[in-house]
């Protein structure tokens, strides 16, 4: 290529107008200086003198603020009682036709049980089920007595 297409294709460079400020000599580095602090950072904050005639003589501490969070609410819990007064009942009923208050409230435990958002869906269950069947071998043992008895016709 010839000199005079390399200059053709060279951007020109106007000069500066007036409005333009002039770069300064060096450029700042970062993080160096640029003035404008009045004290360095660590330098203590300067106090003022209190005479002691107008200090007053104990200091004035403020009441502390205290506020007691509110007490839990303890939630009613009848899944776990539920379960051992099934497993009570189903005991007992496999020997005796009596059980069946004990099944009675087991099932009406685990019942309640099953309403609770916070109680274990699963021992609730299990309660519900082995109340049941306690009541079912208590009502068989009844009839079994009453059979005996000769109550049935």
């Amino acid at each position: 290529m010839s000199d005079d297409r390399l200059r053709s294709r060279r951007p020109s460079v106007d000069a500066p107008t007036g409005d333009v400020a002039a770069a300064p000599e060096a450029a700042p580095l970062p993080g160096e200086h640029r003035g404008g602090f009045q004290r360095e950072f660590t330098q203590p904050t300067p106090l003022q003198f209190v005479p002691a005639a107008e200090r007053p003589a104990e200091p004035v501490v403020p009441e502390p603020r205290v506020e007691w969070a509110p007490a839990p609410e303890i939630l009613p819990r009848s899944g776990a009682w539920a379960l051992a007064l099934g497993i009570v009942a189903l005991a007992l009923s496999l020997f005796v036709g009596w059980a069946f208050p004990l099944g009675i409230a087991a099932v009406v435990m685990a019942v309640l049980a099953l309403r609770h958002p916070w109680e274990s869906r699963t021992v609730a269950v299990w309660a519900l089920g082995l109340a049941a069947l306690s009541i079912l071998y208590s009502a068989g043992w009844l009839v079994w007595a009453a059979a005996q008895a000769g109550l049935l016709g």
